[in-house]
């Protein structure tokens, strides 16, 4: 037997061993809806979705489903799915299946959770947009950086310290443009000290990024204990960007709300996505990027300058950081408190690693993770029986759950995280 044969047959097992993991896994999530969504409900109660929110110009029906009928069906699906799985697998199509299976189990759970009461659908999908935009800001961060050869283990320091200038520089100014741009330029600053110590001097990259997080994770704790809370009312109540309402667009039912009643941070988001998709896929600039993040010895040699793309795409996903940021103080909570990031920057990055290194999918994996943070915060008001700490471990456990599924699937850029010397 060859070594090339060998190597095959050893793929062939683990994508073998897998397959048959991910179908035991679609089998225990049947029976737990079984178990947990259905029999624990009984027969006759209904759950009932709001799908208008109450200021809407066009009224749509509640939707009304049984609930243990509902969990039995969606249970039966799931195990179907597992069934084949653990024969012969779905090949190709194995994450259509697994967002399937996903959205199956979500469904299945909400149901249980509104048995017996009615549950704003529309609302919880709209709080996910709004909890997905500063980790999708922390994906496109990563996606800037990595299709370019740089692991940014830094976009946590980058929007916590997005979030401390802007609402600052909002506050002193009262304006919060100003605020925003200060967020952006300190993103910027802190991406270019990460890009010297990973380019110039060949630091290790994921050393150096977590070098930025403690440091502005100190910093910004001791300039909010000796600045900001004497000085409460002149440096942290900065104005909030408030929300616009596109004409027509927010008024079609159930999308409208979810979609287009949102302040510019979330508009500014969605044209980022397509801007630097197109940008990544269709253009020179693109090309250049992903031949510096693939083989930048190949790169260097047809005349692409490695270093300065290098440079200038950590030094824009810095900046596309700190205006994440300034979303938590200018488009969110309205002040800054400390460590207020709470992880957001690393889910990012798991966003990312979800998302195939790609804009759109580090979006849709930024929605997933919204999701689940919307769905402990309307959980821990309804009178659910889980403890309050389980709750807020929710967004946590899924990120775990999602890179851990992904290793040996997700292909980063060849040269991601490998410092280059000009021969």
């Amino acid at each position: 037997m060859t070594a090339a044969t060998a190597s095959m047959t050893r793929a062939d097992r683990r994508l073998r061993t897998r397959q048959r993991v991910l179908g035991l896994i679609y089998l225990g999530l049947a029976v737990v809806m079984v178990i947990g969504f259905g029999v624990s409900v009984g027969g006759g109660v209904d759950s009932t979705f709001t799908l208008t929110p109450g200021n809407a110009p066009v009224t749509v029906p509640d939707l009304v489903v049984p609930s243990a009928g509902t969990a039995y069906l969606l249970a039966t699906v799931v195990a179907f799915a597992g069934a084949i799985q653990l024969t012969r697998g779905f090949g190709a199509r194995w994450a259509l299946i697994l967002g399937l299976v996903a959205f199956a189990f979500v469904f299945a759970f909400l149901t249980w959770v509104a048995s017996a009461q009615s549950m704003n659908l529309t609302g919880l999908l709209q709080t996910t947009v709004q909890r997905a935009v500063p980790i999708a800001f922390g994906a496109l961060s990563g996606i800037l950086c990595e299709r370019a050869g740089v692991v940014n283990i830094a976009i946590e320091g980058m929007l916590l310290s997005g979030a401390f200038v802007s609402a600052v520089v909002a506050s002193a100014t009262d304006n919060p443009w100003l605020g925003v741009g200060a967020a952006i330029l300190m993103g910027g600053i802190l991406a270019a000290l990460l890009a010297v110590l990973a380019i110039r001097y060949r630091v290790d990259q994921i050393i150096a990024g977590f070098f930025i997080n403690i440091l502005v994770t100190g910093l910004t704790a001791f300039l909010s204990v000796r600045i900001l809370q004497p000085y409460q009312q002149e440096l942290n109540v900065p104005p909030r960007l408030g929300q616009i309402h596109i004409p027509l667009l927010s008024d079609i039912p159930v999308l409208g709300p979810i979609l287009f009643q949102h302040n510019i941070f979330v508009y500014t988001l969605f044209a980022l996505i397509i801007v630097i998709h197109l940008g990544l896929f269709y253009t020179r600039w693109g090309l250049r990027v992903r031949a510096v993040g693939e083989h930048p010895k190949a790169a260097d040699t047809v005349g692409i300058d490695v270093y300065f793309v290098r440079y200038r795409n950590v030094i824009l996903g810095g900046m596309v950081a700190g205006l994440g940021g300034a979303y938590f103080t200018i488009g969110s909570t309205g002040g800054f408190e400390r460590e207020m990031t709470a992880g957001r920057g690393y889910i990012g990055l798991a966003a990312m690693i979800f998302g195939g290194w790609n804009p759109i999918g580090g979006f849709l994996a930024g929605l997933v993770f919204g999701f689940a943070d919307a769905i402990q915060s309307r959980l821990s008001i309804l009178s659910i029986a889980i403890p309050s700490e389980f709750l807020l471990m929710v967004p946590y456990l899924v990120t775990i759950i999602v890179v851990a599924g992904l290793v040996g699937r997700a292909r980063a850029p060849a040269a991601d995280g490998k410092p280059y010397v000009k021969e």
